[in-house]
């Protein structure tokens, strides 16, 4: 079912098949998230739990035995709860069951929480450990923005923009597996602020940063001062992505762990920036979004 929230400067259409963010428009009616065109990519914002990115062969180890998980977890695939909703705010939950069990041998209690504010769109997940062991977890946002935002204007005219210089070496992601290759670097940034967007930036898929000195990232149109803001405080990684067949949108994702690495083994406790969540215990991460 689809839900709507509204203020008095956005509106949003939230799908409880995933909790997926699927529209925010600005009282002009312009949409800013990515109308899920097959062409490019099915998607416009999935929630991604308990996994970020792809498993080796869609497969992991848990407590000695071997689990089936596809990309990015089950919660997109799954039909949450709505447990409030306002005018302007809207949560859905998940709870553990026999057919998460299927997947994800915990008990847990997944909640996605989006609000409206006067600049764009909030969203905040909420992980809950209901069971009687330690819960190992990764979760991330996913959401997708047209570009160009709101004017007439190229995917080239716009620049990706950190709050802090960065040096950083984006590791390789495998095109074949969808694994993470830190053995091997696709983009480097040195001591610098920007990227100019260009499609080229995404034919080997994902650039994937970890330990940014920022904790927010802008994609702007520095002539017109139109654009869109991400402050993504408290994830440990960012992706930003878009589709290799110059797809008119950009994904940022802040991650709290990521893909598989082509260094690890298939133990999904030894997978890179695992969360061990203690019995009784919960962890929240927001992200928040503004559009200039």
């Amino acid at each position: 079912m689809i839900y709507e929230i509204k203020n008095s400067d956005f509106s949003a259409k939230i799908t409880s098949m995933g909790a997926e963010l699927l529209s925010v428009k600005g009282k002009d009616g312009f949409e800013y998230i990515w109308q899920r065109d097959e062409k490019y990519w099915g998607g416009s914002a999935p929630v991604l739990f308990p996994i970020v990115g792809a498993l080796r062969n869609g497969k992991t180890k848990i407590k000695d035995k071997w689990y089936e998980m596809g990309r990015h977890g089950f919660a997109r695939k799954c039909e949450l709860a709505v447990i409030e909703h306002t005018d302007d705010k809207i949560s859905f939950n998940l709870k553990s069951n026999e057919d998460t069990k299927k997947f994800y041998p915990y008990d847990f209690s997944f909640t996605v929480t989006y609000w409206l504010t006067d600049s764009g769109i909030n969203t905040k997940f909420s992980v809950y450990n209901i069971g009687g062991e330690t819960l190992p977890f990764c979760v991330g946002g996913h959401p997708a923005f047209n570009i160009p935002v709101n004017e007439n204007a190229e995917f080239e005219d716009y620049t990706i923009i950190f709050e802090k210089a960065e040096n950083q070496a984006c590791p390789k992601v495998e095109l074949d597996s969808c694994l993470i290759n830190f053995d091997e670097r696709t983009f480097t940034l040195e001591n610098e602020t920007e990227i100019p967007l260009k499609h080229e930036l995404f034919y080997e898929d994902a650039l994937v940063f970890e330990n940014l000195n920022s904790t927010k990232v802008k994609v702007s149109n520095k002539n017109s001062g139109r654009g869109v803001s991400m402050d993504f405080s408290g994830f440990d990684m960012l992706g930003i992505w878009s589709a290799q067949n110059d797809g008119p949108y950009i994904a940022l994702e802040p991650w709290t762990g990521c893909a598989t690495l082509t260094s690890e083994s298939d133990s999904f406790e030894e997978k890179k920036n695992m969360t061990f969540l203690p019995v009784g215990e919960k962890a929240d991460y927001t992200f928040k979004v503004s559009f200039f």
